[in-house]
């Protein structure tokens, strides 16, 4: 595979140039389910230790606080039951400056939960999902009031996961979509397919495409892109090239011409541990390529996606148009999330700034 010896130069990154300019509508808000996550110590199977590690996470959460900690004013919209286990999940939530206001708690409801068994070589990891009945999943869009929460965004942020838990979160997706259109606020869509969880008598395709048509941008990877949209590559064969990748999203374009950019991630496995990690763009001002992170000792590739997904809105709404500099700055920030444990990317702009500049060597910083 040639993909990863065409590497773009170095990154333009600045600290100095990463100021939040908001003026107006200045609210980043995502919409989804959050979920305990219970995760087998180290790299131990699941029950092979007696305890498991517990703390929080979800696709939409992760971008939540991947935003609030990148400096934006980030809400994060979702229900949770009314019991102890809600509340510590929406103090986690604001330990890192989100604003929960809009968290609706439900009486007699319950947290959804996915279980973690880490990989390592080449024992691949395993997500075991347990989230049917959940609070947010018997939700309707009435409950959210999504045109009044709307009214100070300038984003919203939507995943494919959330659509695929029930009919309901579906509704209340394209309902939250599309009080942000009028509201003015741009929207994105990480496609995010997951096979386990489209159970409810719906397929991917049959969904996923009227999301695509109320997005702005849109984020995925090949086989999202595929499975979510029903596009492929023409030939039946996998993508090997940059720009076979730019033309997967230029055929995602055309079949959505109100989508101004689309963002295709690229990962290569070798093993559990060891990962190769890039993106493409294909946008307003033209195509591009991201530098390839050659990642060894993973620590947790969960929410890596998601990092991605929250640095390229930051980088797409601060960076004046460069969308070179916000695909480079997010595939940084995805790369620095596998060196992180749980779900949330703890990646500081500065932290982001520094490897897209070429600082990758992991010495000491004194």
């Amino acid at each position: 595979m040639n993909f990863y010896a065409l590497e773009s130069p170095r990154s333009r990154c600045d600290v100095s140039l990463l100021e939040v300019q908001v003026s107006g509508k200045s609210t980043f808000i995502t919409f989804g389910e959050i979920m305990l996550r219970l995760k087998s110590p180290e790299r131990q199977r699941l029950f092979q230790h007696p305890l498991l590690v517990s703390s929080f996470g979800g696709a939409e959460a992760n971008v939540a606080v991947s935003l609030a900690l990148l400096g934006l004013k980030s809400r994060f919209i979702t229900a949770v039951p009314e019991n102890t286990v809600g509340e510590a999940c929406v103090r986690e939530l604001r330990k890192y400056g989100v604003d929960t206001s809009a968290v609706r708690r439900v009486r007699n409801s319950r947290l959804g939960i996915y279980f973690l068994e880490p990989g390592a070589d080449q024992r691949p990891s395993v997500v075991i999902y347990d989230r049917e009945g959940s609070a947010v999943s018997q939700a309707s869009p009435e409950d959210f009031g999504f045109p009044a929460q709307m009214q100070d965004a300038c984003w919203l942020h939507l995943s494919g996961i959330t659509p695929a838990v029930s009919g309901n979160l579906a509704d209340c997706a394209r309902t939250a979509a599309r009080e942000a259109r009028k509201a003015g606020a741009s929207v994105s869509l990480d496609l995010n397919f997951r096979k386990k969880l489209w159970n409810y008598g719906k397929k991917a395709q049959e969904v996923m495409p009227s999301l695509a048509e109320l997005a702005d941008v849109v984020i995925a990877n090949e086989t999202d892109i595929q499975n979510s949209l029903g596009i492929g590559t023409g030939d039946g064969k996998a993508v090997q090239t940059p720009e076979g990748y730019l033309d997967l999203a230029s055929r995602v374009k055309a079949r959505f011409p109100q989508v101004s950019v689309v963002a295709v991630t690229v990962r290569e496995s070798l093993s559990a541990d060891r990962n190769r990690w890039s993106a493409v763009l294909c946008g307003k001002s033209g195509s591009w390529v991201s530098r390839c992170y050659e990642i060894a000792d993973i620590v947790d590739r969960v929410g890596a996606g998601d990092a991605f997904a929250a640095a390229l809105i930051y980088g797409l709404t601060q960076f004046q148009g460069d969308e070179k500099r916000a695909l480079d700055f997010a595939a940084a920030a995805s790369c620095l999330k596998h060196s992180v444990e749980g779900d949330f990317n703890l990646s500081t702009a500065a932290e982001i700034a520094a490897l897209c500049a070429g600082d990758g060597a992991g010495e000491i910083l004194r």
